[in-house]
């Protein structure tokens, strides 16, 4: 955790209450964020402290990643979508503006499909628009890098306490690696190496059911659907397909990103997120 990373609430003790981890923080209009595969709430550390100064952030740990200890049965979007609606209706947050990275910006997109859940949302480079050899593409390279992540696990702190070894430990996921905090890279490490859910969840979203759109005329609040152009793990063609299956999204090009444009350019992320959930 960062120095500038807000202390997390732990969930209610309340036995009726949902179990998902979150940190609630800041005042304004609520805004949920939703993390992507094998992460954690605390990936959206370099834009927490813009959006906390505007709004009321709630972030999550999905289950079986971060604190949340994983669904009892299968793990796929659809049941994650479940628990995400279900924490939702128990805190009262039905509406909820919300923001998704990768796996979560699929997630986010799916929870908009199904309509009456959230609010405006924005999807930063969501996955599951591949085809064809793109499927196995995300599949092996993804499964290699974990694989290799958790065998690095011992060093790690000095793997990513160096700009030359961060570099080629993000290389994937970034288009300027070297410039992330060693504090960011090193959770997000330790986070893929401990989610008990990742490698179920990774064959899902490579093989499992695809992602269902939403036909024009049929949205009933703003969505954006952020695509950084050097995305490595989401391939930049994917977005027209996404765009595709929901026509009345706006697709947003960040022109220096990779994969995660709150890492690579929050600056510009941060503008988007609060102009879009105005």
């Amino acid at each position: 955790m960062t120095a500038s990373t807000p202390a997390p609430r732990p969930p209610s003790q309340d036995a009726s209450a949902p179990a998902l981890f979150h940190v609630r923080r800041g005042q304004g209009k609520p805004l949920l964020l939703i993390h992507g595969l094998g992460s954690s709430w605390q990936t959206w550390a370099p834009i927490l402290p813009g959006l906390e100064a505007q709004r009321e952030v709630i972030a999550v740990d999905l289950p079986g990643f971060g604190h949340t200890p994983p669904l009892p049965g299968e793990v796929s979007i659809a049941t994650l979508a479940d628990a995400v609606t279900e924490f939702l209706t128990r805190e009262n947050l039905l509406g909820i503006d919300a923001v998704g990275t990768s796996m979560g910006a699929r997630l986010v997109l799916e929870l908009a499909r199904r309509g009456g859940v959230l609010g405006a949302v924005v999807s930063l480079n969501p996955g599951g628009f591949w085809q064809g050899w793109e499927r196995a593409f995300f599949y092996s390279t993804v499964a290699a890098s974990i694989k290799l992540i958790r065998a690095l696990q011992p060093v790690m702190p000095a793997l990513t306490a160096s700009p030359v070894t961060r570099s080629a430990l993000f290389a994937q996921f970034s288009s300027h690696p070297w410039a992330l905090s060693p504090e960011l890279t090193l959770t997000e490490m330790r986070s893929f190496a401990a989610s008990p859910s990742t490698d179920e969840l990774l064959r899902n979203l490579a093989y499992g059911e695809a992602q269902q759109g939403l036909p024009r005329g049929r949205l009933a609040r703003p969505l954006v659907i952020g695509w950084g152009r050097w995305d490595r793990v989401c391939l930049p063609v994917q977005a027209s397909r996404a765009q595709e299956l929901f026509p009345d999204a706006r697709l947003h090009w960040f022109d220096h990103s990779g994969h995660f444009p709150h890492w690579d350019m929050p600056a510009q992320t941060l503008r988007v997120i609060l102009d879009t959930t105005a």
